[in-house]
């Protein structure tokens, strides 16, 4: 897999040397021809952990809604997640001004919306206002920022856009790659009353939605299954000028269990589970493989690794009444006392790395394999914790802060997701065996999500979603004040000097047209980043992707969602002549 930072360099190139670039419309997106046996028709079924708590991307940044939002939305450009290169979508070329800081976007003039209303240049400047608009509280909008300053665009007609960026930009138009355009002629009337946060909730009649994307939203049945059909109006074709997409429609089946998930893969019930497979369920689904029922692809290794992190804010209730939970020596102590090997041989069944930040192998250049590790230590684990005052005073093998209390910490993970709870289940085992009490407590993931936004928690277990490779498309996870700066989020100002340095770096590095020097000052905030631990990390598992053998132009990707990144190229193999269907 190419790096986006390719296209990076090469975006960054052309503006500094007053360079034109013209990217012709395109028809297939995956750079070469579509084999000459694709069928159209048919319905693929899907798994999926969770249903969307709102039809509004803006609104929530949730797993599930951004899979709404791709099915069912179009952005003006997107990175292919095979190949890495910036590939034009709602617009169809664009140039760069000699200082890298204008952009001029001619948009397809043949597009519609699903309802039939006719896309303009005014759908662009409309979204991005809704996304700056400080009563929408956009969960996304620190991301789409260059130097804390949102963009400025401006339409010249019809079907041409101004993009002006307030510095210099690393990634360049790949910014723009997050943010669904929605129809100006459905939502603008809620944004000018100030309601545009309660707009498209998941009870909206879906006739009554408008989207860019391939496919529409027919129904919704809470809990149970969301089903897309295709959206006669979408204007993307193949290279032989075949309509896309080519199935009919996608049925997202809600299965939170893992279990039920892959059975229902297993039986042929559905064609596809959108997370990766278990290291537990690989030689089952190996079977079936060679027996032609399903396929398997390992796309690489996740840049999505699960993550331990402490509340941080020090206005928190548990802050307030335990301050040892705040300090860095017990971050310490937790990544020494687990054995990350073991993890990874018991866990993922050695099917995975051992990780020590939140950056992989899948993450191509700008993964740092010599970032400084803190190694499996139980004997450092304990001599860290007593150096916070946690001792054991009463000689049952607990440790016990200067109150005399029991030092323990309640860890919130999801419910029903293996991995996570037997990685917490060894976690769990191997703190208590340096005296610190981890009561690990599984909840649903609507319930879990809702105590994390809330502040509500001491400790998580948990994931996030990276959607590209470039750390300066993350800057709401880097940044202090960003809304996924997961143990202190939203900061006014920078609470520690540690993550003020780190905001300086990411600045920098984001504004920089120099890959070089983009990576350099990156390995410095994964420097600093490791050396305060804001969040712990175990193992990085290698992505293998199932699905039914019916299923064709499947690319697979590390990054989420892994093949319906791509839906409107997936077709449905015909069944045999004589052979049952589902």
């Amino acid at each position: 897999m190419r790096s986006q930072r390719v296209t990076t360099i090469l975006i960054g190139l052309a503006a500094a040397a007053g360079l034109v670039y013209w990217l012709q419309s395109v028809r297939s997106g995956e750079g070469g021809r579509v084999p000459e046996g694709v069928t159209r028709g048919g319905t693929l079924v899907a798994t999926f952990r969770t249903e969307p708590q709102s039809f509004n991307r803006y609104v929530s940044a949730r797993v599930a809604d951004q899979l709404f939002s791709l099915l069912t939305q179009a952005t003006l450009v997107r990175t292919n997640r095979a190949t890495g290169v910036l590939e034009p979508r709602l617009a169809r070329e664009w140039s760069a001004s000699p200082d890298g800081l204008t952009w001029t976007i001619l948009l397809r003039e043949d597009v519609t919306f699903s309802d039939g209303t006719p896309f303009t240049s005014a759908d662009v400047v409309f979204s991005f206002q809704a996304l700056y608009d400080e009563r929408v509280k956009s969960p996304i909008a620190s991301s789409i920022q260059v130097g804390g300053q949102p963009l400025v665009l401006r339409a010249h007609d019809s079907h041409t856009v101004e993009v002006t960026f307030p510095a210099s930009y690393g990634p360049g138009l790949a910014l723009l790659e997050n943010v669904p355009i929605l129809p100006a002629h459905k939502l603008k009337a809620s944004l000018d009353a100030g309601t545009f946060r309660q707009a498209w909730p998941v009870t909206t009649p879906p006739a009554q939605l408008a989207g860019l994307g391939p496919f529409v939203l027919r129904e919704f049945v809470p809990g149970q299954r969301l089903v897309y059909e295709r959206n006669p109006r979408f204007w993307r074709t193949d290279d032989q000028g075949r309509p896309l997409p080519y199935l009919d429609a996608i049925e997202l089946q809600i299965v939170p269990e893992q279990n039920a998930e892959v059975l229902r893969l297993e039986t042929g019930a559905v064609d596809l589970i959108t997370d990766q497979v278990r290291p537990e369920d690989l030689a089952a689904l190996q079977a079936l493989q060679a027996q032609g029922t399903v396929t398997l692809n390992e796309a690489g290794v996740a840049t999505n690794p699960e993550m331990l992190w402490l509340n941080l804010d020090p206005a928190s209730v548990s802050a307030q009444a335990r301050s040892w939970l705040q300090r860095l020596e017990l971050r310490q102590a937790i990544s020494h006392a687990v054995d990350r090997r073991r993890i990874v041989d018991t866990v993922y069944l050695g099917t995975a790395e051992p990780a020590y930040g939140p950056m992989t192998p899948g993450h191509g250049d700008w993964y740092l394999p010599d970032l400084p590790r803190t190694g499996y230590d139980p004997a450092r684990a304990k001599s860290l914790l007593e150096s916070i005052g946690l001792v054991d005073r009463t000689g049952d093998g607990k440790l016990d802060d200067d109150r005399g209390q029991t030092a323990r910490l309640t860890l919130l993970t999801t419910k029903g997701h293996t991995i996570r709870e037997r990685t917490c289940a060894i976690i769990q085992e191997q703190l208590a065996a340096v005296g610190l009490v981890l009561d690990v407590v599984p909840m649903e993931t609507t319930a879990l999500i809702a105590q994390l936004m809330g502040g509500r928690y001491e400790a998580a277990f948990f994931s996030i979603v990276f959607d590209s490779f470039d750390p300066g498309g993350h800057l709401d996870f880097w940044m202090s004040n960003g809304a996924f700066h997961l143990w202190h989020p939203s900061q006014a100002t920078p609470a520690t000097d540690w993550e003020a340095e780190i905001d300086a770096l990411m600045l920098k590095q984001s504004t920089s047209l120099d890959s070089a020097e983009r990576r350099r000052l990156f390995g410095d905030v994964q420097r600093l980043f490791a050396a305060h631990l804001p969040v712990i990390y175990f193992a990085a598992p290698r992505v293998v992707v199932a699905t039914s053998g019916r299923v064709g132009g499947a690319m697979p990707s590390v990054l989420a969602p892994t093949v319906l990144w791509n839906a409107e190229m997936l077709w449905l193999v015909p069944a045999p002549a004589g052979a049952a269907g589902k």
